[in-house]
């Protein structure tokens, strides 16, 4: 067994791979992106000052207004999702809480939530200062980026607030879950039909699945046509360039275990570079694997104000990577474009 790294072991390393992204520098090493920012805490060579700070959502969230501007961060394996705007409301939940904004628009799961640190990193750019969220597993859940625009002179009161007694380079991560794959209950697919026709919104959904034995995957690989339609994953490029095209404005979710961000708007500019296929607009930034796509569904779910149809793409191991969802320009939009967009991407072979 080798020999756990120390954190000077991974100060070194950092301070050797200044171009290497910190997810993909922890990887290398073995450890969790967590754990490699934590064992900064306390030591402040290399202009690089980590502060530990209170996790909880409800202790953190309502104060980042004052903060003004930011971009917000949220990731899964396979997709970036970043957001410029300003936290607003923040309504708190035992089980789920979230932030309702014009451009930050945010689900929380507060049980997931077990890390936060506060860091400032002088940088060939200047000085650049951050909040990030872990999980128990040390999978970042949430970052949060001040801009040129930001309110700097809130960053020390906030920093000293959320400020944690204990300033230790150590925290103890868990193993991290395995992605749960597709449930399938073959002999409820009856019942998965009938309940399905019943939908008023799309929130019954995952209780539907679960209480029938299923998950989300399972379901739709389960139902089949009129409610699912499977389609190529290599067609999601192009959907992302027939959206732009036709100035179709979309309600994308990203998100993990503990933290799901929702993007409203249009995506104008379609970058693809290398595996990434990336929307790169002023306020909003996406940067998706694609060739992580496994599977893509056409997703269509009856609700009070007429069909909800979505593109969702899941990665090899059954999880999700992205939904998203036509907006609807006014209350006159029958969402007809949005409709004529998934209807006439290719289906999987």
């Amino acid at each position: 067994m080798n020999k756990p790294l120390s954190s000077e072991d991974i100060r070194r390393a950092k301070a050797d791979n200044t171009d290497k992204r910190d997810r993909d520098l922890a990887d290398s090493l073995g450890i969790s992106e967590a754990e490699l920012v934590a064992a900064h805490v306390g030591d402040t060579q290399d202009g690089m000052t980590v502060t530990r700070i209170a996790h909880h959502p409800d202790e953190v969230m309502p104060r980042l207004t004052a903060l003004g501007e930011v971009m917000s961060l949220t990731r899964n394996a396979s997709c970036v999702h970043e957001r410029v705007g300003t936290f607003e409301d923040y309504k708190s939940g035992p089980h789920a809480a979230m932030v309702l904004g014009k451009e930050i628009d945010t689900r929380i799961f507060p049980k997931f939530w077990a890390f936060g640190f506060a860091i400032e990193n002088e940088t060939p750019k200047g000085l650049r200062r951050t909040l990030q969220f872990f999980d128990q597993s040390g999978d970042a859940l949430q970052k949060i980026f001040l801009r040129d625009t930001s309110n700097h002179d809130a960053w020390q009161p906030l920093v000293d607030v959320l400020q944690l007694e204990t300033q230790s380079p150590e925290i103890t991560v868990a193993p991290r879950p395995p992605v749960e794959g597709a449930k399938i209950n073959a002999e409820k697919r009856d019942d998965l039909v009938e309940g399905w026709k019943g939908l008023t919104d799309t929130h019954q959904f995952n209780r539907l699945a679960s209480k029938l034995g299923m998950n989300r995957l399972g379901a739709y690989r389960l139902a089949g046509a009129p409610f699912v339609r499977k389609i190529a994953p290599s067609a999601v490029e192009g959907f992302l360039h027939k959206t732009s095209e036709a100035q179709q404005k979309v309600i994308l979710f990203v998100g993990n275990r503990g933290h799901i961000q929702i993007h409203w708007g249009t995506l104008d500019t379609i970058k693809p570079m290398g595996p990434w296929l990336n929307v790169l607009d002023p306020r909003f930034n996406l940067h998706l694997r694609g060739d992580h796509i496994a599977e893509v569904y056409v997703v269509d779910k009856p609700t009070k104000r007429g069909p909800a149809v979505s593109l969702e793409a899941f990665d090899a191991e059954g999880g999700l990577i992205f939904q998203c969802f036509g907006q609807r320009a006014d209350d006159t939009d029958d969402l007809a474009q949005w409709h004529d967009i998934l209807a006439n991407l290719p289906e999987d072979a």
